[in-house]
């Protein structure tokens, strides 16, 4: 018996699931080398951009971070673990769902759920901060949104037109080099 083969029925996580990185191979090595295989990141000074060493715990912007919890591409434990690392204020967020479906949750549809850490502690245990983190219904997205209000200015109507004078368009949307084929 032959079962005949169909396609899925499209929905929005198809598509972001099959829109490659295209990064460069020799990038793309780099990147593993760093951040998964040697956590160089972590080590101020370790890593080196254009000669510059990187130390994350120089940057001291306010930053929210996001984990999923059944996300097997970024585990949210190493996550979580990776903010402790920035110098700034730091609001943690752990989504329902995995890599792609708990971060795409969109707000609209009121599914899933989502932790956040109570007074922006993050103690040195993962599970620690998860026994203590207050559970909400819906889509972290709701949460981001209050959280990035107060770094926002004023609200402005959108440009009616593309370009200035100054700045003309160049080609309509997405642009050719969305198209680039990284060798």
């Amino acid at each position: 018996l032959r079962v005949a083969e169909e396609s899925p029925v499209p929905f929005g996580l198809l598509y972001w699931n099959s829109d490659p990185t295209s990064l460069p191979g020799p990038l793309y090595s780099w990147y593993l080398d760093h951040t998964y295989m040697g956590n160089k990141l972590v080590k101020a000074g370790a890593t080196e951009v254009c000669g510059t060493g990187l130390d994350l715990g120089q940057i001291d912007v306010p930053t929210y971070a996001m984990g999923a919890l059944e996300d097997h591409i970024v585990p949210w434990r190493g996550a979580y673990q990776s903010v402790r690392h920035l110098g700034g204020k730091v609001r943690f967020c752990l989504g329902g769902g995995g890599h792609i479906a708990g971060t795409m949750n969109p707000a609209t549809k009121n599914r899933r759920n989502f932790w956040v850490g109570v007074d922006g502690k993050l103690p040195a245990d993962s599970e620690q901060w998860l026994a203590d983190a207050k559970a909400n219904k819906g889509s972290w997205w709701t949460d981001w949104a209050k959280w990035l209000k107060p770094f926002g200015g004023k609200l402005v109507a959108s440009p009616r037109s593309l370009g200035s004078k100054r700045y003309q368009p160049i080609e309509p949307a997405p642009g050719r080099y969305v198209r680039e084929r990284s060798v």
